[in-house]
């Protein structure tokens, strides 16, 4: 299927289930709206699936793992050879996003999309489109046709866990010199500047972060994305794993499964989703506020705010098994909880503050 059918063919919530879970979220024996953010997401996951009750079956957060070019512009502290062996780590259990995902039940899906070399893993899904992309400083990341190519890649991975009994999903990524691209990317769309989209990322000197920020400026500069083109965004300042992570969100949105967003470059990639199709936030939950100075942006643009502030940077998808568990909090209050008519509970006192 075309993605451009696919992008138009996104539905939005179910306005039916959308209004019966709100009488009853109203309906629990509580003050109104005493329980804040678990309403809403259970309201939210209602709107998804169309049913007012809900039970997570089985969770997963998908990586993207990928290497950028941009890296030989010094733009990164950490070797680009890093992004090959925390895949490995990662697989093999002992990255954050391993723990953080075994501790909450979660599985993980590591796709090599774009590393810079071969590897070996019996649970590496191999889905590389390219080696790397390449150094936008230079000349564009990759092509329009490869970009297409990894986003499909993102909606078929969705679509693959769909039937295989998933229906909740995150997204995480791998990749040095990803928060460079990510910078890239906002200040393409939004038209902000590099005060505001770019950070320290892993780690830099306040040397090494004024490099960042000019070497990104002038790339802009240079190739003039066009922000109503997310395609051409990712195609001159991109990266791969950014464009698998928009296919997963626009994957979700399709087959309308809830997605949770983890922090920086997760965002990134759910600003240009949503850039290609409003719609598509309607399917999103943030989770974490992402310490990257660009990141309160995204969620701006997206009219989106996160649930949790933990003071977190990492990436790799950490942010998803902690919303994981609080999803399943917001369900088990949808579920669970007595109804003031079943406690036989007179509601004239009630007041509504949410107002």
């Amino acid at each position: 299927m075309e993605l451009k059918h696919i992008i138009e063919s996104i539905d939005k919530l179910d306005k039916k289930a959308l209004k019966e879970a709100q009488i009853r979220v109203n309906n629990l024996a509580k003050p109104l709206g005493s329980l804040g953010k678990l309403e809403d997401i259970a309201i939210q996951i209602a709107g998804i699936t169309g049913e007012i009750n809900n039970v997570i079956k089985k969770k997963c957060t998908i990586v993207m793992s990928a290497d950028n070019g941009i890296v030989e512009e010094g733009v990164s502290s950490t070797p680009q050879n890093v992004t090959a062996m925390q895949t490995i780590n990662m697989l093999d259990g002992l990255t954050g996003i391993s723990v953080l995902s075994k501790q909450s039940g979660a599985e993980i899906r590591v796709i090599d999309i774009g590393i810079k070399a071969d590897l070996e893993h019996p649970r590496l899904i191999h889905k590389k489109v390219m080696y790397g992309t390449h150094n936008f400083a230079k000349g564009p990341a990759m092509s329009r046709e490869q970009v297409i190519e990894a986003i499909s890649i993102g909606i078929e991975t969705v679509k693959q866990l769909l039937d295989q009994g998933y229906n909740l999903l995150g997204t995480g990524e791998m990749g040095i010199g990803n928060t460079s691209t990510s910078s890239a990317v906002l200040m393409s769309l939004t038209g902000c500047n590099e005060d505001i989209a770019v950070g320290k990322g892993g780690g830099l000197t306040d040397e090494a972060l004024e490099n960042k920020k000019t070497v990104i400026r002038k790339a802009i500069d240079y190739h003039k994305p066009n922000p109503n083109d997310p395609i051409d965004v990712l195609t001159k300042v991109g990266g791969l794993d950014i464009a698998g992570l928009v296919g997963c969100y626009i994957g979700a949105a399709y087959y309308r499964l809830p997605i949770v967003i983890d922090g920086f470059i997760s965002a990134a990639a759910a600003l240009l989703a949503y850039k290609l199709n409003p719609v598509v936030k309607e399917y999103m939950i943030p989770s974490h506020y992402s310490m990257e100075p660009g990141y309160k942006s995204m969620m701006d643009t997206m009219g989106l705010e996160p649930c949790l502030h933990m003071n977190m940077r990492l990436g790799e998808g950490t942010g998803c098994p902690l919303m994981f568990n609080i999803i399943e909090s917001a369900l088990a209050m949808m579920n669970n909880m007595i109804t003031f008519e079943s406690a036989e509970i007179d509601t004239d006192y009630l007041v509504d503050i949410r107002t």
